[in-house]
């Protein structure tokens, strides 16, 4: 509080003149301080008005810069301090030893680092881990680790519960409970960061767990912004990043902008099958739409749109659907990532067999279209795609059909 108003009301000169020796004890500063304040105040110290603090996490590079400013810093403070927050992940201010102490403390009087009040982790059988972060307000998300071969990849929420009602989604029977702010989005990676060994390295990010990310659009740009910069952020590749929609076209030339890759949760072959497993996404953009948005979007000779799957045995699995697929991907520079269903309690869906698995795939595959089966990783902490978030009641046993061993 001192050096809030020595800052602000008295020149660093004035005392400072009166210190004789180089490095003066703190003792000696402080009774100096004092005294000017006194003076300046009648013989009374006026305390600084009380304020919560600002979560450095929630602040933007330009936030930053303005409060640096305001501080008398120079510019390139703005980078230091950043720097420490994501690429260091410190959790004090007390930590950022290249600032001094004086720095430190004006710091620390304004701000603080704030990550998530509770964290948790789940392991599975296969080496995928879940990681629930509960913010202050109660509210939990979740973000899966999941391990294929050389790559560790890293699902992002960017919703606790979401806004679309998908039937064959865990997280949309919920409903949207709130947003993510663009900090919180960015902690699950901090907080993923944290736990992972050191031969370990995450290699790419997938927008795709709980919520539509493109409804919170503001705060998803946010979050890639830092997560991408090279000065002071995390430092990713956006060619490593893939945001993930079911169809929200006003805002995908956004998401283009940013450099990263998008994917289409299409899931559907018909109007009437869109509507069924996806109204709320149906009543936003029809198949129409959506397709009609792919093929505006401008994607540079080396990049691809990537189209998302969920296989549900007898309703979207036959190969009638296979045949109409590839009749609406037909000239769309594409590939597609197939979705074995992943069952949770509650839900009337199934998961397909694996010879009609296979069956779907081959049709594609001879239509010249790249097809892939997605591996289902961390069923067993309802970790797999489409069973993040909070079930209804207490299931305290999760009975699932046993998977092939080639998924």
């Amino acid at each position: 509080m001192i050096e809030y108003y020595i800052r602000r009301r008295l020149h660093w000169k004035k005392f400072r003149t009166h210190i004789k020796t180089p490095n003066p004890p703190v003792w000696v500063c402080l009774s100096l301080m004092v005294g000017s304040l006194q003076e300046h105040t009648h013989g009374y110290l006026v305390m600084a008005p009380s304020r919560t603090p600002m979560n450095l996490l929630a602040l933007s590079e330009d936030q930053m810069k303005a409060f640096a400013r305001k501080q008398g810093w120079p510019d390139y403070r703005t980078g230091q301090i950043l720097r420490w927050v994501y690429r260091r992940r410190v959790r004090t201010i007390d930590q950022m030893t290249d600032l001094s102490i004086c720095d430190r403390s004006i710091l620390a009087e304004h701000a603080v680092i704030q990550r998530a009040a509770h964290s948790r982790i789940l392991a599975s059988s296969d080496g995928t881990r879940k990681f629930l972060l509960t913010f202050d307000d109660g509210m939990t998300t979740e973000a899966i680790l999941i391990p294929d071969d050389e790559r560790l990849t890293l699902c992002v929420s960017t919703q606790i519960g979401c806004m679309l009602d998908c039937g064959f989604c865990l997280t949309g029977t919920m409903g949207l409970k709130r947003n993510l702010k663009a900090h919180e989005i960015v902690e699950q990676v901090l907080s993923a960061q944290d736990h992972v060994s050191a031969d370990e390295q995450i290699t790419n990010l997938v927008f795709m767990g709980m919520g539509e990310p493109l409804s919170n659009i503001d705060a998803l740009e946010a979050a890639i912004t830092c997560l991408t910069n090279k000065s002071w952020g995390l430092g990713w590749s956006p060619r490593r990043i893939v945001v993930s929609t079911a169809g929200l076209v006003t805002r995908m030339q956004k998401v283009a902008a940013l450099g990263v890759n998008l994917a289409i949760s299409l899931n559907a072959t018909t109007e009437e099958q869109r509507r069924a497993l996806m109204p709320a996404a149906s009543d936003i953009a029809s198949l129409k739409s959506v397709f009609a948005a792919c093929r505006r979007l401008p994607l540079t000779p080396n990049r691809r749109l990537t189209f998302e799957y969920v296989l549900l045995a007898g309703v979207n699995d036959q190969p009638a659907d296979a045949q109409r697929l590839t009749t609406l991907l037909k000239a769309l520079r594409c590939k597609v990532n197939l979705i074995p269903f992943n069952e949770f309690p509650g839900s009337r869906f199934r998961r397909p067999l694996e010879h009609a698995i296979l069956q779907f795939q081959d049709t594609l595959r001879r239509a010249g279209i790249d097809a892939f089966v997605r591996k289902s990783r961390g069923r067993d902490i309802l970790g797999a795609c489409g069973q993040l978030g909070q079930l209804p009641g207490d299931h305290e046993h999760v009975s699932l059909i046993p998977i092939e061993s080639r998924c």
